[in-house]
């Protein structure tokens, strides 16, 4: 998980104070799978490259409902979205903020588990 070790990493609170925001809402968004999260030390967190200008990634949801359609909970998708992938030559995070979100699903929807 080193791609994922590599990242910034915020609780439910820095989310939601981010977003402007209660902690509520950022659950919310993290059941509804506009958000994902992972438990790092016992804490929920999530990867602040999941949030740009203030709000959760558009292109996040349909990665993670896709993701999740494929076998993935979401620690699996977290790590999946942080870590570099061959195929894409970047992590599929990183693919996403650069525009790339139909090739990142084509390689997601190929991992079906």
């Amino acid at each position: 998980m080193s791609g994922a070790d590599e990242r910034v990493w915020l609780t439910v609170p820095d989310v939601a104070e981010r977003l402007g925001t209660t902690p509520a809402r950022v659950r919310r968004l993290l059941e509804d799978k506009y958000l994902l999260a992972a438990r790092r030390d016992g804490v929920l967190r999530i990867p602040e490259v999941f949030l740009r200008d203030g709000e959760p990634m558009p292109e996040l949801r349909g990665t993670a409902i896709l993701l999740g359609d494929s076998g993935f909970d979401d620690d699996g998708a977290v790590a999946w979205l942080l870590d570099a992938e061959d195929s894409l030559g970047a992590a599929p995070i990183d693919a996403l903020r650069a525009g790339r979100k139909a090739e990142v699903r084509r390689v997601a929807q190929a991992l079906a588990l």
